[in-house]
């Protein structure tokens, strides 16, 4: 029978893993939102934020949604640092590993399907004839990333010391 101490540090990494998740997801879901600004907005030109306005209005809509996903960066990296001496108990990086996955793949997802398809804020790529491809390979990628950061994630649950 494991001793209360024993109890305690295990249910301490448990909490410490699901915390380093967490920060992961925000982590994941600002690099991805970055990514999408920087090089579909920015470099490639495929589209904006906000398509159904002027051209003014569209380059303020990529402004705002660089300053969000700026801010996710910003506030994961803080929630990082600050409980660094807490995190610095687990053994490896897996678990920010697969929140960062989680993150990315769970916001290209919700891009691709809400703000792309639903609400209709700005396709993949404006100015083609057929969009399906460029639906299929975004929600396609995003999957794939989203589902590599639950089998991280899963093979961390996995190995968690039930007592030391």
């Amino acid at each position: 029978m494991a001793s209360s101490a024993t109890t305690g540090s295990v249910e301490e990494e448990r909490g410490a893993r699901r915390l380093v998740l967490g920060i992961g997801v925000l982590l994941g879901m600002g690099l991805a939102g970055t990514f999408d600004e920087v090089v579909f907005h920015q470099l490639l030109q495929w589209h904006n934020f906000y398509v159904h306005t002027t051209p003014m209005w569209r380059i303020v809509s990529d402004g705002l949604f660089h300053i969000f996903s700026s801010a996710l960066m910003g506030v994961g990296t803080l929630l990082l640092w600050s409980n660094r001496q807490r995190l610095a108990t687990l053994d490896d990086g897996r678990a920010l590993g697969a929140g960062v996955l989680v993150g990315a793949g769970g916001f290209n997802l919700y891009d691709g399907t809400i703000q792309h398809k639903l609400l209709q804020l700005h396709p993949v790529r404006e100015q083609v004839q057929n969009i399906l491809p460029y639906d299929l390979a975004w929600n396609g990628l995003a999957l794939v990333v989203l589902a590599l950061g639950i089998l991280v994630w899963r093979n961390v649950s996995r190995s968690e010391p039930t007592s030391r």
